[in-house]
């Protein structure tokens, strides 16, 4: 991903859509206008459903004193009637705090434009949790016809990280509810989904509330329970084995080095040596035994 695309979320709505910068936000009908506050209609398509009354009514104390710093967005639907398309909660603090016009550009845009900025603009917000990013995500692929290379591209996310939110709707809803309220954060969530059966993602839950784990112990214990379900106990038994072989080898060289060696093995049997160092000169070190037990 191009150094443009990354920095996509702090160049504004017009960088995050491909055509729509072009096509829709050159095309704008007037910009900064101000508005008849009565004149503007609700977005149909606006995905965000919770507006929290205290930050409303802290907006709107700092509208009065202010007024409204950053434009609303709208579509001109009829003579004098609009659409927002991007602005709710300006648009909402504004009608607490008593104004009857506030500034607004005016744009082209259809239906699929509006969802479209519409969400990108939710996706924006600071405190918008885990699940709400997720949903936000999944109507872009779904509704605007987007692949997730597309949508990483469009938010100026890692694909990665576009997949590991998408995967948060994979969960139980008791536990996308906990995401929502800040009882879990998404890195307990994320652990959660390497196991299986919704239920015990359910009962890791709510272990993880009762006892206030941190993600490191979650991820201890969800490593447990999969250990526990091994098929295999012979199999089981034959890795226990060959960890503390290797654990005892590992010790020895370690001693040799005098760095923590460890060894990295997989399933098959298959893995690597990793001999950790701090510095240049370390490295120096170990590289000078190497040549020793060489000569």
């Amino acid at each position: 991903m191009t150094a443009t695309k990354k920095n996509a979320l702090g160049r504004g709505l017009g960088a995050l859509i491909d055509g729509v910068e072009k096509e829709v936000l050159d095309k704008k009908v007037e910009a900064n206008l101000e508005i008849d506050i009565n004149s503007i209609e609700a977005n149909p398509f606006q995905p965000r459903s919770h507006f929290d009354k205290q930050a409303l009514e802290e907006l709107a104390a700092s509208i009065k004193q202010l007024g409204i710093v950053q434009p609303l967005t709208v579509r001109e639907i009829a003579e004098g009637r609009y659409q927002l398309i991007a602005g709710e909660r300006r648009l909402r603090a504004a009608r607490i705090a008593g104004l009857s016009h506030v500034p607004a550009f005016v744009r082209t845009a259809d239906d699929t434009a509006m969802l479209e900025l519409a969400l990108v603009e939710n996706i924006q917000r600071e405190d918008l949790d885990a699940v709400e990013v997720a949903i936000s995500y999944q109507r872009l692929i779904e509704e605007c016809s987007l692949t997730q290379e597309q949508l990483s591209d469009r938010v100026g996310k890692q694909r990665s990280t576009v997949a590991n939110y998408l995967r948060l709707l994979r969960l139980p809803a008791e536990i996308q509810l906990g995401i929502r309220n800040k009882q879990i954060s998404m890195g307990h969530a994320r652990t959660l989904i390497n196991i299986d059966d919704p239920q015990k993602q359910i009962n890791v839950f709510y272990t993880v509330i009762n006892d206030d784990l941190s993600v490191r112990a979650t991820e201890d214990l969800v490593r447990h329970i999969q250990n526990a379900l091994t098929k295999d106990p012979v199999k089981a038994e034959k890795k226990v084995r060959l960890n503390n072989d290797f654990e005892e080898l590992s010790g020895q060289l370690s001693k040799v080095f005098k760095a923590r060696v460890q060894f990295r093995i997989n399933e098959k049997g298959k893995g690597k040596i990793v001999i950790p160092f701090e510095s240049g000169d370390e490295m120096e070190r170990i590289i000078g035994l190497f040549d020793k037990l060489n000569s």
